[in-house]
């Protein structure tokens, strides 16, 4: 199965970045035109697009656009400030700046967008890799339960989590997909079940608070989640929720199972303590759409992400195969690995 859903496409006659507007899904399908640095930048900040794959590649062509205006140097810096915990922004950025280092002034446009292109094009490539790792892990007629949005619409294409469920239908592994509501953006209910009802894959919605019933009935055989940073211990970070999550999988004996590219593993941070999480509006919890549900005055918190730690965690999952056991050793050694791999290429 190869997933039709984009969340972002290159329009080469325009010079413009066109991005699903994943705030309106599943209601309506509508594509924001990015023409400047600055309008990707504002558009990851207010969650036109999301996911950590996703932010890289948009950040990737925000430089391109940069480029087009000779305004580069002020937008890694732009665009390095819009989401802190995602490391496959700094990545992706770090990745176009070497580019552009290694580039003669004239022939910077095309080189840019070339890499770009490139990093589209090869997350693509990882996600459906991992999908097939990982679905080797789940027995047949697997029911799974997913967390927040993993899928193509947090990937250049094909998705993370979502591109493990993916392969697992296509090869008639899986029964069922709970989706996690995901408060307090709603990315499960919105996105994750909109793409895999739009591809097929049978997927049910259920709240935060049902996960822990549905796992004491014995009906959730594992659970997949993406992440937004491995850390270099095999700490993960990702949306919020996803720690109690793990916590109901190790005290019902489920596997709990992490897709992410290579990309997303950070040696430089030692561990899930020293994630930056960010903090969100406190209107995504106080309100739904016009609607006030908390009363005026009493205060909130809106962390986007927790963190889990590497006991949780059963197994990571990339493009390189399944990482078990997950650790600072296993981990260094992969990238050193993925590192061969890719000069040798």
């Amino acid at each position: 199965m190869n997933a039709s859903i984009e969340p972002l496409r290159w329009d080469a006659q325009a010079r413009a970045l066109y991005m699903l507007d994943q705030r309106q899904l599943p209601e309506r399908e509508v594509w924001m035109v990015c023409k400047t640095w600055q309008d990707v930048a504002q558009a990851i900040q207010d969650m036109v697009v999301r996911g950590a794959p996703a932010i890289g590649i948009a950040a990737a062509y925000g430089m391109v656009l940069a480029a087009d205006g000779c305004d580069c140097e002020a937008a890694v810096a732009g665009l390095a400030r819009t989401r802190p915990t995602a490391v496959n922004l700094f990545w992706a950025l770090d990745r176009m700046s070497r580019k552009l280092k290694d580039t003669a002034a004239a022939d910077v446009p095309q080189a840019l967008l070339a890499e770009a292109m490139a990093i589209h094009r090869e997350d693509r490539a990882m996600c459906e890799a991992m999908g097939d790792f990982g679905a080797e892990l789940l027995p047949k007629a697997a029911r799974v339960l997913t967390h927040c949005n993993a899928g193509a619409l947090a990937t250049g294409g094909y998705g993370t989590a979502l591109g493990v469920i993916r392969s697992a239908w296509r090869e008639g592994r899986l029964s069922m997909v709970y989706a996690d509501e995901t408060r307090p953006y709603l990315q499960g209910a919105r996105l994750t079940a909109w793409e895999l009802h739009h591809d097929g894959v049978p997927v049910k919605v259920i709240c935060d608070n049902m996960a822990a019933s549905l796992m004491s009935q014995g009906r959730i055989d594992a659970v997949i989640v993406g992440t937004d940073r491995v850390a270099a211990n095999g700490d993960i970070a990702n949306k919020i929720g996803t720690l109690g999550v793990a916590v109901l999988c190790r005290h019902f004996g489920i596997p709990f199972y992490v897709a992410a590219p290579t990309s997303t593993i950070d040696l430089s941070t030692p561990s899930g303590a020293q994630i930056v999480i960010e903090q969100r509006s406190s209107l995504e919890v106080t309100h739904m759409g016009d609607r006030r549900l908390v009363p005026e005055g009493v205060g909130v918190e809106n962390p986007s992400f927790d963190v889990t730690p590497v006991d949780l965690v059963t197994a990571l999952i990339t493009e390189r195969g399944v990482l078990k056991p997950l650790n600072s050793d296993s981990l260094a050694k992969l990238l050193s690995q993925n590192e061969a791999h890719s000069q040798s290429v």
